[in-house]
């Protein structure tokens, strides 16, 4: 009820009727239940009655001047049980009704000046007749009446539904379904989170549109350097040297098998000769690199140049550059060596493919 009278007096400022710039003076709260409500309603329909018949005397009694008195409408009503469900009160305003009094109550049946009522510009233009008036006034209190009357609707009641849907998840189809897990609410939780905060940026760059671009600008800047990058690394990585599949030439360390030249540095460690069995696990490792077709046999080659020819992307290079490293130092440099180093570069010619089977 409250929310009809809010909707009919913004009506009528529309159309140029009076409007309120604060409650009437006459205006208070009382509390009431329904049958006190519907008996309240029966008394305004009296007022309405009683105010229409002396508009239609043309010499008015003193008994019947006020016959529209505003004062007649009485309190707004707070109405208890009449919202079902809810322990709240339902606030009905009487200020619609006060309007159409206080206009009808004038001798030339227009509103003039009130203590709490301003009136619009074009008001004795625009207003509709004073017998109009009180005849909706009227109709809509014959319609709160009808309302007040009716049954108290109560919440629907929904045991039945609860009840079969209760029986459906019962079924086996349904008995390993459960309840959802807190990973899947974290999930959720962290999508709305990052939901909000793009929703965020996106509000941020509509205000500040150059934002928007640099952003846009840093962003297809990093992926063409990504782009680039990984093009770099696959052609590294997969950079193959094309050996034609022919015989070493003779004196290339392939051209003898690097199973041989093992033999050889085993021989020479169990005599304890460190250095010639360091100088033979070299050349397995170096044979057994050559067989693969890491690159073109040719006999001529230094330590040095067969490094140069890994690539560098090949995780192989650290791997074959310590083993040079501890090959020229005991036999280009004169160290001494022993068992330990010996060991040491076993592992190392190991991780190249140079294992004793």
């Amino acid at each position: 009820m409250r929310f009809i009278a809010t909707a009919v007096l913004l009506m009528w400022t529309a159309t140029g009727q009076p409007t309120f710039s604060q409650s009437p003076p006459n205006a208070g709260w009382r509390n009431v239940n329904l049958a006190e409500y519907r008996q309240h309603l029966e008394q305004l329909k009296g007022v309405l009655a009683d105010c229409h018949e002396q508009l239609k005397l043309k010499d008015k009694a003193p008994a019947n001047d006020d016959a529209c008195d505003v004062s007649r409408v009485g309190p707004d009503d707070r109405v208890s049980g009449a919202v079902p469900g809810s322990a709240q009160p339902r606030e009905v305003r009487y200020d619609w009704l006060r309007v159409a009094l206080l206009r009808a109550g004038k001798k030339d049946g227009t509103a003039t000046e009130h203590p709490a009522i301003k009136l619009g510009a074009g008001t004795a233009n625009s207003a509709p007749s004073v017998d109009a008036a009180l005849n909706e006034a009227y109709a809509r209190l014959q319609a709160d009446e009808a309302q007040a009357e009716g049954p108290v609707v109560m919440g629907a009641n929904y045991a039945g539904e609860r009840k079969a849907l209760n029986r459906v998840l019962s079924q086996k189809a349904y008995k390993d379904v459960t309840q959802v897990s807190g990973m899947d609410r974290f999930r959720e939780w962290f999508y709305n989170q990052l939901d909000k905060f793009l929703a965020s940026l996106v509000q941020f760059g509509a205000r500040s549109r150059w934002i928007g671009w640099t952003l846009l600008a840093l962003l297809l800047t990093g992926i063409c350097v990504a782009l680039v990058w990984t093009i770099v690394r696959i052609e590294r990585s997969t950079r193959v040297k094309l050996i034609p599949d022919v015989d070493a030439a003779p004196g290339a360390p392939s051209a003898r098998d690097w199973q041989l030249w093992l033999k050889d540095a085993q021989t020479m460690a169990a005599k304890g000769e460190w250095r010639d069995a360091i100088h033979f696990v070299y050349w397995a490792s170096i044979a057994r690199l050559e067989s693969r077709r890491l690159w073109p046999a040719d006999r001529a080659r230094t330590p040095r140049e067969y490094l140069r020819l890994v690539p560098g992307a090949d995780p192989r290079k650290p791997t074959l550059t310590e083993l040079t490293r501890s090959f020229e130092h005991t036999w280009y440099g004169g160290h001494e060596a022993g068992s330990a180093d010996f060991g040491a570069v076993l592992e190392l010619a190991a991780a190249l493919g140079v294992k004793a089977e």
